[in-house]
């Protein structure tokens, strides 16, 4: 189940080229409809794909090979320019019919928006989930400038969606008073600043949940990541977000699906944002792809 009209590019190294027989999806949402400051979002899916093929497909982290992964790229969904609420629905009926056939979602944003019809299609099939967030900012408020379709306000929508308690947020260090009060007084738990010491602390309390992952690219210091939209200083390294997903792969958590967004290639000519997050990827499929 290839977007074959709307894919040119190349594919996450090593995908298999069949959609029926794979265990895991990688599908790429190129919207950056909503973003407050710096577009460019759009274009992060595909430049991750040929980040990818620069990898070794052995992890020392995982002590992994991913040939012991049975994934396919599905390539980007061909979203409406402009059309954020048309573009929301493609991309929850599209993760609906992933979860229908039993394949384990894993998407490449895009902006951060794009988590909350993911958000829904997972609830309607574990109902019981809890999200792990890793980001910059809060994305607690419930409208930017009047507008509740922003990528500001998935994590807040996820609140209301599962209870505030089952959300849990690391590394945060941007965002409004109010959302920092919001996630004192409503039961989530926010970490600021940190992830992989919080985050393990936390693990073996969800152990044996059914948890949804979704990373954005800026909870890494702009030192690490400079190729984003809305990039804040005083970050992790990469070596931390390592750290963190190698801990989700080695706890007692069913993770069910995973995104990373917000990777905006135009402002990286380096392009050490695209690596970093194509080796993320990497360990996301041979880590936590049972």
């Amino acid at each position: 189940m290839r977007f074959d009209e709307a894919y040119s590019g190349k594919v996450f190294i090593m995908s298999n080229p069949s959609y029926e027989e794979s265990k895991a999806v990688i599908y790429g949402m190129p919207m950056d409809w909503t973003v407050s400051f710096r577009p460019g979002s759009r274009f992060g899916p595909a430049r991750i794909r040929e980040a990818s093929l620069g990898l070794e497909e052995y992890s020392p982290y995982m002590d992994k090979h991913l040939e012991e992964v049975n994934y396919f790229d599905a390539g980007d969904i061909p979203l409406p320019f402009g059309n954020a609420a048309r573009s929301l629905d493609m991309v929850e009926e599209y993760v609906d019919k992933l979860l229908a056939d039993g394949k384990f979602p894993l998407g490449l944003g895009g902006e951060h928006l794009l988590s909350w019809p993911i958000f829904k299609a997972m609830y309607r099939k574990y109902p019981d989930m809890a999200i792990i967030h890793m980001d910059a900012h809060a994305d607690l408020r419930e409208q930017y400038e009047g507008e509740p379709l922003s990528h500001s306000t998935p994590i807040r929508k996820a609140c209301g969606l599962i209870g505030p308690e089952n959300v849990y947020s690391f590394g945060i260090r941007s965002g409004m008073r109010e959302e920092f009060q919001y996630a004192k007084e409503s039961g989530m738990h926010m970490s600021k600043f940190e992830v992989a010491r919080p985050l393990k602390e936390i693990l073996p309390s969800l152990a044996g949940r059914n948890v949804y992952v979704t990373i954005d690219i800026d909870v890494l210091d702009p030192a690490h990541a400079p190729g984003t939209g809305t990039a804040e200083a005083g970050g992790i390294t990469s070596k931390e977000l390592l750290e963190a997903i190698g801990a989700i792969a080695k706890s007692d958590v069913n993770v069910i699906g995973a995104d990373l967004v917000e990777v905006a290639p135009a402002y990286d000519p380096t392009e050490q944002t695209q690596i970093a997050a194509s080796k993320f990827i990497r360990e996301m499929l041979l880590g936590w792809v049972k």
